[in-house]
């Protein structure tokens, strides 16, 4: 990446329609659900693919970071593949980055994944979703994959809070929001210290948790994504600009929130001047390992 002539990072964008396989239609009253609950524009009838993400996102000059969430065993739905992604982010790597998601209850198999696609794919990172994936983020049955991830030294994002995913659904779709719960993190920052940590949104109703644990554990990120700026608490408006400055990402959650929206409600949020290219691109530079010329 051409660091210096982005404007900004978007360190939280899904995959939503592959290329190589046909649409698994099955649990979508899920995509319905969420776009309910988000207000989702869909452009012709339907999410973006990747290629036209990447062109939405090139033609803005904002970098962006995409992963899909593997939630097969939990959901029963066919995941796109980490593979399309990190091809995709391999031949625009002037603009994107891939990560992968890898459900925890595959054991050794997923183990074995994330490594090859590490070695052989280029992936930069790992996606969690433990409402999605039915764990807590604590489970021992999820420390290999961190393993494999402390050992490359890669980040890996942890959706957080409350979930657009099953809002509205007769019993929430049977999710659990109590696998969200951020305080499940911080065992994994102290078992990982060297493993940056990303704990994806802010975290309502347990905002004040990931705030404590990002505070009190160095390698302890926050993304901003799922929620436009203007309904952040006052709480995270603070510590974003002061003790967290440092570690606070830019995200939108695209395509159920446009970067276009997260902007410009940025502009009106009583951030400090110069903290705003913090939050925008420097943090994530730093949290991807990015080089600047």
């Amino acid at each position: 990446m051409n660091i210096e002539q982005l404007v900004a990072i978007d360190t939280h964008v899904h995959a939503e329609v592959s290329c190589c396989q046909p649409p698994d239609l099955f649990a979508k009253e899920f995509d319905d659900a969420a776009d309910k609950y988000f207000g989702t524009v869909l452009k012709q009838g339907r999410r973006p693919t990747i290629p036209e993400t990447i062109e939405h996102y090139r033609e803005r000059r904002i970098g962006f970071v995409m992963f899909t969430v593997d939630c097969e065993a939990n959901i029963g739905r066919r995941r796109i593949a980490n593979e399309e992604i990190a091809d995709f982010a391999q031949q625009n790597a002037d603009i994107m980055i891939a990560f992968a998601s890898i459900d925890p209850h595959k054991g050794k198999l997923g183990v074995r994944e994330a490594r090859r696609l590490i070695e052989e794919h280029g992936v930069r990172g790992f996606k969690f979703h433990p409402t999605m994936q039915g764990f807590f983020a604590n489970d021992r049955l999820a420390y290999p994959l961190y393993e494999v991830i402390a050992e490359y030294g890669l980040p890996a994002v942890f959706h957080s809070g409350h979930s657009g995913m099953g809002s509205g659904m007769r019993g929430g779709g049977g999710l659990r929001l109590k696998y969200s719960e951020p305080i499940y993190l911080d065992d994994v920052a102290a078992d990982f210290p060297d493993m940056k940590i990303v704990i994806a949104h802010p975290s309502w109703p347990w905002q004040e948790q990931a705030l404590s644990i990002a505070t009190h554990k160095p390698n302890v990120y926050i993304d901003l994504s799922g929620w436009s700026p203007k309904y952040f608490s006052p709480e995270l408006v603070k510590y974003a600009n002061t003790l967290l400055r440092e570690r606070v990402l830019f995200a939108s959650d695209f395509p159920l929130i446009r970067p276009d929206r997260w902007l410009a409600d940025f502009d009106t949020l009583d951030i400090k001047p110069e903290v705003r290219p913090l939050i925008l691109k420097e943090n994530a530079t730093r949290l991807l390992g990015l080089r600047t010329s």
